[in-house]
């Protein structure tokens, strides 16, 4: 049975780390490895006939997964896939697209937000962490 690892990727450094940590699990596992970007809407209605305002332009979303796939490569796992949905709830996407697509592991990335920082932003990893039906790994 093969192993499916699904990786967020967003274009932080945190990213990266975990990026670089999920090709070695890959490798190590001979597991199958998907860079994930959930294009979070940040602004506008979103539904239909509204106005929608994403975190980041087609050429943007497509930028991160490139820089995700090469931070692949350069770990050694160069057959690593592509994937990105749309969403107000980067957590909630993450999971439930690592579950409707049978993953068996997920990787994240965390910023070490400590305190009130915390607090008022919230953290993607933890609620991913909370709300898996699977394996999660947070890379720091």
């Amino acid at each position: 049975m093969t192993t499916n690892i699904l990786c967020a990727v967003d274009d932080t450094e945190y990213s990266k780390t975990a990026v670089a940590l999920a090709a070695g699990l890959a490798n190590a596992l001979s597991a199958e490895l998907t860079l994930f970007a959930v294009n979070e809407l940040i602004g506008g209605a979103g539904g239909k006939g509204g106005i929608a305002a994403y975190r980041w332009d087609s050429g943007d979303l497509q930028r991160v997964l490139d820089s995700a796939t090469a931070t692949a490569k350069q770990s050694g796992c160069s057959n690593a896939k592509a994937a990105d949905v749309k969403s107000r709830d980067v957590a909630r996407a993450i999971v439930i697209y690592a579950e409707d697509n049978g993953f068996d592991h997920i990787v994240v990335g965390t910023g070490g937000k400590s305190g009130l920082s915390r607090l008022m932003l919230g953290s993607v990893s933890r609620d991913v962490v909370a709300r898996a039906h699977c394996a999660v790994t947070v890379a720091r």
